[in-house]
């Protein structure tokens, strides 16, 4: 389970408990049910323990009510004014799916309580305001373990992952690093530079994340993929071809046709203009078994240094000199 599945929990975690009735009950009885119980929205008709039909406060007296609702309902079963078919949903059901499912109801439904099950008996009901809350707290929690900009998951759930995929039988990590991108955002600020890093999330999305593999985004210009495979090569080789086409496109022509031109470097002297590349580290543990977090990262470290050591995009797979110790 990832930090995003935990953190989605199951709409019994907020379900509460209230009066319920059975077909055969009275409408005056209904009535007075509602009438000693002012916040009560609505109540579940229960048979053999389950949930067949909802009334609720407003439709009840909207139909006693009228010119010859009082006479004509009062003394009769409930289950003449009761509502037929509620959403009824599982005590597990995520709180995400119960709200979707809320909100596509008929307008006149749309604030109904949402009736809950457990086993297929009645356990009680969730309060629309009440779902909301809930909805809206989860996605909080979930937007805190995604990065900002890019919306992808950030380092707690990469984290995670990493620690999930050591007992893989196969696996594949892929380290993506922008190089030259401090210089860029020097030079045309961090708007554009932003406006680099989505261009980069979008390449990565359609090549890894659209193919059900995990992505993620550890922050700033650096991004990790994960495989069940060794199959990287087309990926790799796709990536930096749509990247190396379309980054120019992010630089102002003078800059790029300008060979005298220079900006100012990492140790802050004036250096030879580059535009930006694309350096991909792959660590798969076709050769080497990993044991550790800690190993994974320091190897990917490794390639990712000698990936910097090429003067354009490339990707390099296992050219790592790091060797995890033994116990």
């Amino acid at each position: 389970m990832t930090k995003t599945e935990e953190v989605v929990s199951n709409i019994g975690r907020i379900v509460k408990t209230v009066p319920y009735i059975s077909p055969s009950l009275k409408n005056k009885e209904v009535d007075k049910l509602f009438t000693e119980n002012p916040n009560l929205r609505g109540i579940v008709v229960v048979h053999h323990e389950k949930p067949i039909a909802h009334i609720t406060r407003t439709h009840f007296y909207q139909k006693i009510g009228t010119l010859y609702g009082y006479n004509l309902y009062m003394g009769r079963e409930s289950k003449l004014l009761a509502k037929t078919s509620p959403l009824i949903v599982d005590y597990f059901q995520p709180i995400t799916e119960v709200s979707k499912l809320a909100m596509e109801r008929k307008e006149e439904d749309l604030y109904d309580d949402v009736i809950v099950t457990k086993d297929d008996k009645f356990v009680g009901v969730v309060s629309i305001r009440a779902l909301l809350m809930e909805f809206v707290d989860i996605q909080v929690q979930i937007a805190s373990f995604l990065n900002p900009l890019s919306k992808l998951p950030g380092n707690h759930l990469i984290d995670k992952q990493l620690s999930e995929i050591i007992y893989l039988e196969k696996y594949s990590i892929i380290y993506f690093d922008l190089d030259h991108f401090k210089t860029y955002n020097d030079l045309y600020g961090f708007n554009k530079g932003d406006k680099v890093l989505l261009f980069l999330t979008d390449i990565l999305k359609r090549n890894v994340a659209q193919n059900g593999y995990f992505l993620g985004h550890i922050g700033g210009d650096d991004f990790m993929a994960i495989l069940p495979h060794y199959e990287v090569e087309s990926i790799c080789l796709n990536i930096i071809e749509e990247f190396d086409r379309k980054i120019p496109n992010f630089y102002e022509e003078k800059h790029l046709k300008d060979p005298t031109f220079r900006v100012k470097g990492r140790s802050g002297n004036l250096e030879k203009f580059t535009i930006m590349t694309l350096s991909i580290a792959v660590l798969t543990n076709e050769n080497q078994r990993f044991e550790k977090i800690e190993d994974l990262s320091n190897a990917v470290a490794s390639i990712k240094r000698n990936c910097k050591k090429v003067k354009a995009s490339c990707y390099l797979v296992n050219k790592y000199d790091y060797i995890p110790k033994t116990v």
